[in-house]
């Protein structure tokens, strides 16, 4: 089964959708004991960065660390990609997980905010989550804060500069983009993610 979590801030219908699509099991929940009993872990998010603090007030963010420390596969999906950080300036009062390292900022103000669209993203090779894309996949994003470029980052796209479109290590796994929304290129990601053996 796999643990879709719900914050009050994620796109649940459409990741739910795709993910019955590929043929999975998954329920959506607010229950750290269901999180942690779960194959594999998603977290989706939109909005304001600050509504991540309902991960930690729920018990939500302890059973997530636990999960990870296992070995269960984990995908955050936009915000859920940038919880994973240290932070972020759109809520500095805010905590991120901190599992990778850096800070989430905003585009600048010489470009459109927010990022709303579709852009190309340039996958790694040995990206396992992004697995079989053509080079230059187009998907769909719509956000006003970005990731850094770090050691993890499988996936880069530019706009205002190049940013963490993806990010990969072990079973950790973040997307910026919405895989839900994104099409064939989106419903790839997704299967392979459902394919990632547990570390």
């Amino acid at each position: 089964m796999i643990a879709v979590i719900d914050y009050k801030a994620g796109n649940l219908t459409s990741v739910m959708k795709a993910l019955t699509a590929l043929g999975a099991t998954a329920q959506i929940t607010e229950d750290p004991a269901v999180v942690r009993a779960a194959e594999r872990v998603v977290l989706p998010g939109v909005g304001h960065f600050m509504a991540t603090a309902r991960l930690r007030e729920s018990g939500i963010e302890d059973a997530v660390r636990e999960v990870i420390a296992r070995g269960v596969p984990f995908l955050g999906i936009c915000v859920g990609l940038q919880w994973l950080f240290e932070g972020s300036r759109e809520s500095d009062a805010t905590a991120g997980l901190g599992v990778m390292h850096g800070c989430c900022t905003r585009f600048p103000e010489t470009h459109k905010v927010p990022h709303v669209g579709w852009n190309t993203l340039e996958a790694a090779p040995q990206s396992r989550l992004l697995a079989g894309l053509p080079p230059q996949s187009f998907v769909y994003y719509t956000h006003s804060y970005r990731a850094p470029l770090v050691e993890e980052t499988v996936g880069v796209t530019e706009y205002a500069g190049p940013f963490s479109g993806a990010v990969e290590r072990d079973n950790l796994f973040g997307v910026q983009f919405h895989p839900e929304k994104s099409g064939d290129a989106g419903l790839q990601v997704l299967r392979n993610f459902l394919a990632v053996p547990r570390c």
